[in-house]
């Protein structure tokens, strides 16, 4: 009777020897940085070089991108030359376009696109740099008026593109 009590305290040791020799690594914030490399981003400014302006999405942008890199990583954000990574660019685009026609030829939708210039630097490993363009884009009713959407259609399409930026850079994707 003693035999399946040994194989029990057997079974048991084995089973936690594994458990603590493998371990199962994974971020939930889908950064991949090595910390230990990594501390600092410097975010510079992103002017608006668009031929058609809304003023307020400028500040708009870089605060939301500053935040999703404060949130997503634990890199400290500085104003200076000496870091580890920096992300800069423009607004280059903000455009309307139609979309749904009616039968009438009149658009019954319109589309409103913004497009950012990234240029992401990593002074430890440069291949891991970026520099290209990031679009989104959201629909609106072209019976509803521009200035009456504009400022949430540009949250909802600025929080897709710092997404997008973010998983280009930071998330090494």
């Amino acid at each position: 009777m003693k035999r399946p009590r040994i194989i029990e305290l057997l079974l048991s040791v084995l089973i936690v020897l594994m458990a603590v020799s493998c371990s199962i690594s994974y971020k939930l914030n889908g950064a991949a940085l090595d910390y230990s490399i990594y501390k600092t981003i410097s975010i510079g400014n992103f002017p608006i070089r668009a031929p058609m302006v809304y003023a307020p999405l400028q500040p708009m942008f870089e605060n939301a991108l500053a935040d999703n890199y404060t949130k997503q990583t634990r890199l400290r954000i500085v104003d200076s030359s000496k870091t580890d990574l920096s992300i800069e660019g423009e607004i280059t685009g903000y455009s309307l376009s139609p979309q749904a026609v009616t039968e009438d030829a009149f658009a019954s939708k319109t589309r409103l696109t913004i497009t950012i210039r990234v240029k992401y630097e990593d002074y430890h490993q440069p291949h891991n740099s970026v520099d290209q363009s990031f679009s989104a884009f959201r629909d609106f009713d072209s019976s509803e008026m521009l200035t009456n959407v504009q400022e949430e259609l540009c949250r909802q399409i600025t929080d897709e593109l710092v997404m997008l930026i973010f998983n280009a850079t930071a998330g090494n994707w």
